[in-house]
């Protein structure tokens, strides 16, 4: 009797874990290539969730490290910086865009070649506290592009 239950609560957890993913909706998501030599790069997709979410992780085997990142203008400089919580709120699209909200890929552990298929797992809470994990697939992009085709 007690395998069953423990059994139970397996499949409970594994279908409260799907179902956490399928209200996350990600479309348009891209990376920027790169050239021998650069270590790090953006990505960028609008992200929508069902229920209100915060990302608060990402990352990616292409990188060493993987943040959101925000850039904003203060003044007259621009300045980039770290979020370590990004809320999304229930039922609105979150834009990552060049300029604005983005994962930046550092540490790159090799160029990345327009065409090409990057993986990045982003981690999201809900408003419980439960986690979930959100697999993309986002394409490379040229060098120089500024937003998706």
């Amino acid at each position: 009797m007690k395998k069953y239950w423990m059994t139970l609560a397996v499949v409970g957890v594994t279908l409260f874990s799907i179902n956490a993913r399928a209200q996350i909706s990600v479309d348009k998501a891209w990376v920027r290539g790169t050239v021998q030599g650069q270590t790090s790069t953006g990505a960028f997709m609008s992200l929508k969730s069902a229920r209100e979410a915060s990302v608060v992780g990402a990352e990616s085997p292409v990188a060493g490290s993987v943040q959101i990142h925000e850039m904003k203008m203060e003044g007259d400089v621009m300045k980039m910086r770290p979020v370590p919580r990004l809320a999304l709120p229930a039922g609105k699209t979150v834009e990552f865009k060049p300029g604005g909200y983005h994962v930046m890929l550092t540490d790159l552990k090799r160029p990345l070649k327009k065409g090409e298929s990057v993986p990045i797992r982003l981690r999201v809470q809900d408003k419980n506290g439960s986690m979930s994990v959100v697999e993309i697939k986002a394409e490379v992009r040229e060098l120089g592009a500024s937003g998706p085709h």
